[in-house]
Parts: structure tokens; sequence; C-alpha cells
């Protein structure tokens, strides 16, 4: 006879699985901020910052924007490739790093 499944231990362990992902998304998020040198910024400026580029439709300066961001993160990756105190993880892009198409 089979053992019937605990349905509510299994939950709960998907449910601290989901937390523990959004934590660590707020974190990388953090260190993305800190890492840009944008912790810097006024919060008000960073968040209207933000809600525009949110809401901007134009594909050339979205565009701009993900190739910087692009150039960002490869320049830091060789930079901290020869540093000897460079944690493996870091402020990584969300989407997994990986260049899109």
């Amino acid at each position: 006879m089979r053992k019937p499944r605990d349905f509510d231990s299994e939950l709960k362990a998907l449910a601290d699985k989901a937390k523990a992902l959004k934590e660590r998304r707020v974190r990388q998020l953090g260190e993305l901020v800190a890492a840009t040198g944008a912790d810097v910024l006024d919060a008000d400026l960073l968040a209207g910052m933000l809600l525009h580029a949110v809401a901007s439709k134009d594909a050339a300066t979205r565009e701009g924007w993900r190739k910087a961001g692009a150039a960002f993160f490869q320049s830091n990756a060789r930079k901290s490739a020869n540093g000897p105190e460079r944690k493996s993880e870091g402020a990584l892009p969300l989407g997994g790093g990986a260049p899109s198409a």
C-alpha cells in the first residue's frame, strides 16, 4: 500500500522556496543598484527613472539601454575575474545573464 502524500508539508516547502527566491531577487536588485553606482541617487529620482523606463515604448531607446546593460555586465565580469575577493554570487541580470538575441 502506498504512503499517503503530505500535501501540507509539500505546500509549505514550495512556499518557503518561493519566499527564498523572492528574497534573492530583492537582494540582487539591491546589489545591482549598488554596482551601477545608482545608490548615490535620491530614492525618488531612482524610482522616477525606473518608472519612465518601464513605461517607455520606444524600441530603439530600450535597445540602447539593453546594450549598455549588457556591456556593463561584460566589463564587470572581465574586471572581477582577476579579483581575489570576488564572490561567486553577485548582481546578475534577472534574466539569468544570457544576452538576448
